[in-house]
């Protein structure tokens, strides 16, 4: 299963392009799943160390849905907007939390593959520095990193909105990067 991690907080240019995404994947033959932090409580990671006693959370709130989807996942696409320059809080927080299973079973993310989707309102608003954030996460945790490649999808698939979902719908450069790095993704996904 493929899970898609909508990071956005509201409906719109993100979550469309992860929809968009997951078709693409599903094409291939891939079951996949969407999960979205929209209307969800997720209480960031103060770093109480209670998953390292405990194996478990200290917080009950809605990672508790999550958790079992990524535990499941041979794939995860994580898809933000940009928000000064990174990723959403939201998307942070999920990231963050993610040490409640890394602290149950050190090796829950080895091997699994993972690709990126950043947003901006501009053409150059901090979609690669909100990637690296994730794929930062992905590195530290033996997730396997894909890109669309050279020219135009270094690493990964990005988005100028112009701030609305009609921009990006009119985004030509960014399907673009978008179909090169799912068809790399894919191709690693078959690797298996």
């Amino acid at each position: 299963m493929i899970l898609g991690l909508c990071g956005s907080p509201r409906t719109g240019a993100t979550e469309y392009v992860l929809h968009e995404a997951l078709k693409m994947i599903e094409a291939e033959g891939f079951l996949t799943t969407f999960f979205s932090v929209k209307g969800k409580t997720i209480n960031y990671c103060i770093h109480c160390d209670y998953c390292l006693q405990k194996q478990g959370c200290t917080f009950r709130d809605d990672m508790d849905e999550l958790y079992p989807l990524l535990k499941e996942s041979e794939g995860i696409i994580i898809a933000s907007p940009v928000y000064n320059g990174g990723v959403t809080a939201q998307t942070k927080a999920v990231l963050d939390r993610t040490r409640a299973l890394v602290a149950a079973d050190p090796q829950i993310f080895r091997g699994k593959k993972g690709m990126v989707i950043a947003v901006g309102g501009d053409r150059v608003g901090g979609q690669e520095l909100a990637i690296q954030q994730v794929i930062t996460f992905y590195v530290l945790n033996g997730i396997i990193t894909v890109s669309g490649g050279a020219f135009g999808a270094n690493i990964g698939a990005t988005f100028w909105s112009r701030d609305s979902l009609e921009g990006v719908k009119e985004d030509e450069e960014g399907f673009r990067s978008l179909r090169k790095t799912v068809k790399r993704f894919i191709e690693l996904l078959k690797e298996d």
